[in-house]
């Protein structure tokens, strides 16, 4: 009988499907991560659930929508029990003193799925999905950042229920715990599940928050993988925005150094397995919560760089490069779409696991187009869901419908005319009857796959400033002043990121 294998699944943080070098952009310097798509597949065309952090990775976890599982903003609340906090209780001004949610409790989870396998479970990184203080069903090792987001070189962590934090860049940091990780999972009895979240490349992106050496390979980079684009008119004023050539070039050189570090840090996991026998015994699978806008569109942020929250391609898309154990082929690049909500069924598949997907759960398992990444004929059939609060989205062969449902507008692209999304094609007249026939599935789509409490077209409220509580609670969404009160915080910690 053949060994069950490993599985290594490495998450990072607002990363653009654009920022790879195996994706064509010829500037960032990414040389592990394009090692393991020339040894595995990398989908060309995959999309998150929701293009903000937590709800993303809520659906990574359940193989549920936003509006099935809850979680439809990034959590400002419920993410830790201040009040045990060594460094939240005496310098942070709360209104109120929070305490940790169970965001997900009750929902399916594709970890819970693997432990009761028989798989070792262990977590190094952020997680981001309501109290981060215990670990949740699973896991047997629980390594994570206190509430959510942090500083570079101000990491505070929870391991295993006791608290701990030092000063060392936290990608280092993540990657150092997961190789600690591996050296004791490799020689367990069973087959393991390590997931290496990284903060990376997440802002902030001053100098000081990153290593010199990495900042340094992008001294002279002209950054002509980005575009140049006036800011859009609906541009949050709370995001870094790199509205002048200096503050551009600041935050670009950041975000690419914070992902080439983060590919070193990949580049150590990938040789430790290598070295202690595992790699062929291990599947590999890199992606990102959620896409990014470098200044795409006019656009610094995701879905919530702007207001209303926006699904264009560079905030929905995401980088998905997974590496097979024996595969017979290699360096494939799959056409067909999918979605975080096939990483459920995949991965236990893969696994050897019951899948039993309920339904609520709308994924299919990727496993047959890892062979040879789409047969003649299959992108046609598929639909890609994507929501935001009360902003939800259908792409369908060659046109994207966007529908905010809180303001009564709707916007729609044809993606082969004009990939880049510049063009609303919503008044076209000729394009009536498409328009129509795109409501009706998207509705439809997301009647099938949505729990009315939790629907998102409810969620009036949200203005992608943060999730304090259970969506279907009165106040549960975050002003974007009301998390802090304004005054003096000892540096280096200057607040939650988000």
């Amino acid at each position: 009988m053949q060994k069950r294998p490993n599985i290594l699944f490495i998450l990072s943080d607002d990363q653009g499907a654009w920022a790879l070098g195996c994706a064509g952009n010829r500037e960032i310097i990414t040389p592990n991560i394009d090692a393991l798509a020339r040894d595995g597949v990398r989908f060309e065309n995959f999309y998150c659930a929701s293009p903000v952090c937590s709800p993303a990775r809520a659906s990574i976890l359940t193989g549920e929508m936003p509006s099935c599982h809850g979680v439809q903003d990034w959590l400002s609340g419920g993410n830790v029990n201040t009040a045990n906090h060594p460094y939240m209780k005496d310098h942070y001004k709360f209104r109120t003193l929070d305490v940790g949610i169970e965001y997900l409790a009750g929902h399916p989870s594709y970890i819970a799925e693997l432990a009761r396998s028989g798989y070792t479970c262990a977590l190094s990184g952020k997680w981001h999905l309501g109290n981060q203080e215990e670990a949740k069903e699973g896991f047997s090792k629980w390594f994570t950042i206190s509430s959510g987001g942090c500083h570079y070189y101000a990491p505070d962590f929870y391991e295993n229920g006791e608290f701990t934090d030092c000063r060392d860049y936290v990608t280092d940091v993540i990657t150092q715990r997961a190789l600690d990780y591996l050296d004791e999972l490799g020689k367990g009895p069973n087959p393991f599940c390590l997931q290496v979240h990284y903060t990376a490349p997440h802002s902030p992106w001053e100098a000081e928050e990153h290593p010199a050496e990495y900042l340094e390979m992008y001294k002279d980079c002209p950054f002509e993988s980005v575009p140049v684009e006036p800011i859009h008119k609906c541009q949050v004023s709370s995001a870094p925005v790199g509205d002048t050539p200096e503050k551009r070039r600041e935050n670009l050189t950041g975000y690419y150094a914070a992902i080439t570090a983060m590919d070193a840090g990949i580049g150590r996991l990938v040789e430790k397995l290598k070295r202690d026998g595992l790699y062929e015994d291990t599947i590999i699978i890199f992606t990102a919560d959620n896409g990014m806008n470098m200044g795409h569109h006019g656009i610094w942020g995701k879905g919530n760089g702007t207001y209303p929250p926006n699904m264009f391609d560079t905030s929905v898309k995401v980088p998905f490069v997974i590496r097979l154990p024996r595969a017979e082929v290699r360096g494939i690049v799959a056409e067909r779409s999918a979605t975080h909500c096939d990483l459920y069924p995949t991965i236990l598949e893969l696994a050897g696991a019951k899948v039993g997907l309920n339904d609520k759960q709308p994924g299919e398992s990727l496993v047959p187009y890892l062979a040879d990444g789409c047969p003649e004929g299959e992108e046609r059939t598929v639909e890609i869901h994507d929501e935001y609060g009360f902003v939800r989205m259908l792409r369908r062969g060659r046109y994207k419908l966007v529908k905010n449902y809180l303001h009564g507008t709707s916007q729609l692209y044809d993606m082969v005319s004009d990939p880049e999304e510049t063009q609303d094609r919503i008044a076209d007249h000729a394009l009536s009857a498409v328009v129509s026939e795109l409501e009706g599935e998207l509705e439809a789509w997301f009647e099938r796959y949505s729990d009315p409490k939790c629907d998102g077209r409810k969620a009036v409220a949200l203005t992608g400033s943060g999730q304090k509580d259970l969506c279907w609670k009165p106040d549960a969404f975050t002003d974007e002043n009301d998390l802090y009160y304004t005054g003096t915080q000892p540096e280096p910690r200057k607040g939650e990121i988000k």
